[in-house]
């Protein structure tokens, strides 16, 4: 069976890689012995992950239990961050919000993304703590790694990132014309951003394909995971993933068990009114819950991050009522978060312990010590960065 090679790959061990503690660097295990290593660990709670094509590493730590001290970096050969694109980027700090400009600054990174073109984007939801969307901050980035230096920055106002939004992750079409995002916050929807000329549209608000489903509660460690007071998991439309061809984008709720897709020509339609674009979603089958999605290069799987189950899964996209299965488990893969892949067919994913945070456990530390591991995945499988962006069409 052809897909027999990457199973056993990744089950040959659920051993963790022998790391140091904070700020170590790649884990110096034999990838022969277990199917994952460390590469990196942080002191704050990290959420993104971004790998380019000449192999440099990016991640981002968003503000939501402290003011997090850099929001974006450039994990080192070391294991060491740097902040990215430099340090004036990363000065905002909620207690001098009154101070500094949104526009220009990172206030509350949740995800990053390297397209083939040699740019790093930063999706910049600006709600410290999933709260109060503070003005002018929501935005997407594109940074020139050549010049380490931002070239494009689409700004989304109250029609894109109402208060009570939260973008949280993105895609980009093949032709570098479209972006897409999930808004995992209040009241869920999908953006679309046309890159060219910057304007942006919120599709399916409320749609229930981008709802949190109320039948779902979110567990850890075989409990129901609630804040102190008896809130429980309230993520709408969060993990996102594009085929290869960029023919059809895929989404779900982390409080929602249920993948949905949709073919992008419907959201690329800017004169597509709200119930023709609601007419075209698909319900694909059930996933569980998931956070991270990312579909392989050759587009006929989807790997799927379990926070549940301490597990990466894959999910077959051809066939009738496919189920994922997992590849692999781990108790120390505490809430897999988000995905991606090297040049050299590493699959990179952060864990961000979102159940250990002090959001949940009260006496939890504000600064929550996070990961970032990497597992090989056989050359036939390997994903794009992303389903990265081409330089857009004239």
């Amino acid at each position: 069976m052809r897909y027999a090679p990457l199973h056993a790959t990744l089950m040959l061990g659920v051993c963790l890689a022998a790391s140091a503690g904070l700020g170590s660097a790649i884990a110096q295990t034999s990838p022969s012995q277990q199917p994952f290593e460390q590469v990196a660990s942080f002191e704050h709670q990290v959420t993104g992950v971004a790998v380019s094509q000449d192999g440099r590493i990016f991640v981002n730590f968003p503000r939501w239990t402290e003011d997090a001290p850099v929001s974006v970096a450039e994990v080192m050969k070391d294991g060491s961050i740097k902040p990215y694109p430099d340090q004036r980027w990363n000065e905002w700090r909620n207690a001098k919000k009154d101070e500094m400009s949104p526009q220009d600054h990172w206030v509350c990174v949740q995800s990053v993304v390297a397209d083939s073109q040699g740019n790093l984007w930063v999706l910049d939801p600006a709600a410290p703590a999933q709260d109060k969307v503070v003005a002018g901050g929501p935005k997407l980035v594109k940074i020139d790694m050549k010049t380490n230096q931002p070239s494009q920055t689409v700004s989304f106002d109250e029609s894109v990132a109402p208060q009570g939004s939260y973008l949280n992750d993105v895609r980009f079409s093949p032709d570098g014309r479209h972006a897409y995002i999930t808004d995992s916050g209040v009241k869920g929807a999908l953006v679309v951003v046309d890159l060219q000329s910057g304007k942006s549209r919120r599709v399916l608000d409320g749609h229930p394909s981008t709802q949190a489903e109320k039948a779902v509660q979110v567990k850890a460690d075989g409990q129901v995971l609630r804040r102190p007071d008896g809130r429980g998991v309230e993520f709408a439309a969060d993990g996102i993933a594009l085929t290869p061809d960029g023919r059809h984008l895929y989404w779900q709720a982390i409080k929602g068990k249920t993948l949905y897709r949709i073919a992008t020509a419907a959201l690329d339609d800017a004169q597509a009114s709200d119930r023709d674009v609601a007419a075209k979603v698909e319900t694909v089958g059930e996933n569980g819950v998931a956070d991270g999605l990312l579909i392989t290069r050759r587009g006929d799987r989807m790997i799927v991050t379990a926070p549940e189950e301490d597990a990466l899964k894959v999910r077959l996209l051809s066939g009738q009522g496919s189920r994922p299965t997992v590849l692999v488990q781990d108790k120390q893969l505490r809430w897999p978060d988000s995905l991606a892949e090297g040049p050299d067919g590493m699959l990179y994913f952060t864990t961000s312990r979102i159940q250990d945070s002090a959001t949940y456990k009260p006496d939890a530390p504000k600064s929550l010590p996070t990961q970032l591991w990497r597992i090989k995945l056989d050359s036939a499988e390997a994903t794009g960065s992303l389903n990265s962006p081409t330089q857009p069409q004239q």
